[in-house]
């Protein structure tokens, strides 16, 4: 016989105490640390620093390009992973759209080279959202740009899909006006734009890229022009030419990207347009003239986008290989 004196809990009040259980773990989950691999991989660190050092030096562009697919990677979905994963014969991923088939392969390879070896120290840890936001940081440091803080604890996405992809990275085509409305979309604002912008500081692009423009373009130096058409010139039989983005310190990260805008050195279409325009003139401007404005404007423009559309928790995986799904 139960004993009628003791109280008996309403079964709304189960409910409600299993909710509030539940969403802890939930936050507990998702919350980012810095330390987040503190326990659970201590050579986290270590691991990180030793390969972006070894493919920096073997391969120096491997900076510019592993900034350039952290951006596609982020801006378009969030910072999940979905560039890395490799198509498949039923899906086309987004590493393969049209617009993503110029990114160099030195940053994948650097990728797969620090999950292999995390993978080796701390099996199904460390996820590889999390390795391309950090090794993004540090090749971004190591060529003298500014250092900030990177929180860890994102999750990788479970697809990745080219179509995915429309109308949500900007092209060097794009007006000013489409370009400001494609990164407030997502959360920028136009001052962000342009201190993301100075990325270009380093880096490459294809000739394809603005060679149909260097004749049609009077913002370009008549000298710089004569130059570029010149550089380009075999490129419809070689897609491969490319020419620095900042011909003045091509391998340094500093602010000669925007003071080069000023005197017709922009290599895009894209880069004359911030100088032309008087939403983003003004910021250009700033840039050119402070450089510690610059890198302090695009530290807190990184570390913004380096969390944006984040999967934590349940809503990702840690995925055993950065090419491909589990």
């Amino acid at each position: 016989m139960a004993p009628s004196s003791l109280p008996q809990t309403p079964p709304s009040a189960v409910v409600i105490v299993l909710f509030l259980l539940f969403s802890t773990a939930l936050l507990c989950e998702s919350r980012l640390s810095l330390d987040y691999y503190s326990k659970t991989c201590p050579s986290f660190t270590k691991i990180m620093q030793d390969t972006i050092t070894n493919k920096q030096i073997t391969s120096p562009t491997t900076a510019a390009g592993a900034l350039r697919l952290f951006f596609h990677d982020c801006l378009p979905n969030g910072c999940d992973g979905s560039i890395l994963i490799s198509s498949t014969a039923f899906n086309k991923a987004e590493r393969d759209a049209d617009i993503n088939l110029s990114l160099p392969g030195d940053p994948f390879d650097l990728i797969v080279r620090a999950k292999t070896a995390l993978e080796l120290a701390c099996p199904n840890t460390v996820s590889c959202s999390d390795i391309l936001a950090v090794a993004t940081r540090d090749l971004v440091t190591m060529l003298g740009g500014p250092y900030y803080n990177v929180y860890l604890g994102r999750k990788d996405s479970r697809v990745s899909s080219a179509s995915s992809l429309e109308g949500k990275l900007p092209k060097p085509t794009m007006s000013m006006s489409q370009l400001i409305n494609l990164f407030s979309s997502s959360g920028f604002t136009v001052q962000e734009m342009v201190a993301l912008s100075g990325a270009h500081t380093i880096g490459f692009s294809h000739c394809k890229e603005f060679s149909s423009n260097i004749s049609n373009d009077t913002h370009y130096n008549p000298r710089f022009a004569q130059a570029l058409k010149q550089a380009c010139s075999g490129y419809p039989n070689n897609p491969t030419l490319s020419v620095f983005n900042d011909i003045m310190t091509p391998n340094k990260f500093d602010n000669l990207y925007y003071q080069n805008l000023p005197k017709g050195l922009g290599l895009l279409e894209s880069d004359h347009g911030l100088y032309g325009d008087p939403r983003t003139k003004p910021f250009v401007e700033l840039y050119a003239r402070d450089q510690n404005k610059f890198f302090q404007d695009f530290a807190k423009a990184m570390q913004k986008l380096s969390v944006y559309g984040i999967k934590t928790g349940r809503r990702g995986e840690t995925r055993h290989r950065c090419d491909a799904v589990n």
